[in-house]
Order: structure tokens, then sequence, then C-alpha cells
């Protein structure tokens, strides 16, 4: 496997986490379920004559963990970024999904902040690619990944 293809492996596994979370939340799944089915049913899944991207597996495991176990300290980050009158069980799902998958890899893991934030932007571009949530996203990691590890910047 050559570097490129393992890089946009991992791009597409950020994707899949960000809807593994979104689905644990909205159907009450657990963790074991989701990413048993993901990784069975949705890497390199044929959709509406479009293939998706082969995700990497491991790195996949990795966020979807790191946001779950760290999910409480990724919340207080992501509430102290936003408003005051939207707190992070106010916002889309979807962003919170986001929000939780990028601060598990700021947090629970050792991928560098700016990475993570340059990641989740485009993560918020594929799904919101018409709207303005891809600089909302940037400004409230931006402020999460200063927060939680300032040597960084």
């Amino acid at each position: 496997m050559t570097a490129p293809d393992a890089k946009r492996m991992r791009s597409a596994s950020r994707l899949y986490a960000v809807q593994a979370l979104f689905q644990m939340e909205a159907s009450g799944q657990t963790v074991e379920s989701v990413t048993r089915e993901f990784e069975t049913h949705r890497f390199g899944e044929v959709f509406e004559d479009a293939e998706m991207e082969e995700g990497d597996p491991n790195h996949f495991r990795k966020v979807v963990d790191a946001a779950v176990n760290w999910q409480a300290k990724i919340d207080q980050l992501t509430d102290r970024a936003l408003v005051a009158k939207w707190p992070i069980d106010r916002i889309d799902p979807v962003l919170r999904a986001l929000f939780r998958a990028a601060g598990g890899e700021i947090v629970g893991m050792d991928t560098p902040p700016k990475v993570a934030i340059t990641e989740y932007v485009d993560v918020a571009k594929a799904f919101f690619p018409e709207g303005k949530e891809s600089k909302f996203v940037n400004a409230v990691l931006d402020h999460m990944a200063r927060e939680a590890k300032p040597a960084a910047f």
C-alpha cells in the first residue's frame, strides 16, 4: 500500500467514524455492533452506483473508541467552544458526532491537532457541501485543540 492510499483510507475512516457515532446516538446501538457493521458492510460499499472509499479499520476503531471513552471531556471542551446558548446537546447531531470524533483524536490519540482540524473540516464539507458548517467546525475544533493541547500551537 502506498502512502497516499494509507492517508486516503485514514480520511475515509474519519468520515465513517462520524457516521458510526451518529448512528450510535440515533439508534442506541452499542459501539461493538456499530463498528462491526461498518467494518463488514460499509467500508468499500457500492451505494447508488458509487463505490465508497475503503477505510482503515484500525484507525476507525481507534477514533470511535477514543470518542466513546473520552466523551465527557470532549463534550466539555465542545461546550466551552460553543456559544453559551448553544450547548452541545442543542447542535445538529451530525456536528455533535463530528466534534466527538475529532475530539477523540485530539484528546485520546496522538494525532497532531492541526491534522485533526484539517481532516474534520474536510469531513464537515462532505456532510454540508453548501453550508457554512466547515468554518464553524474549524473555529470550534481550533478552540478545543488550543485548550486540550496548548503546547501544539
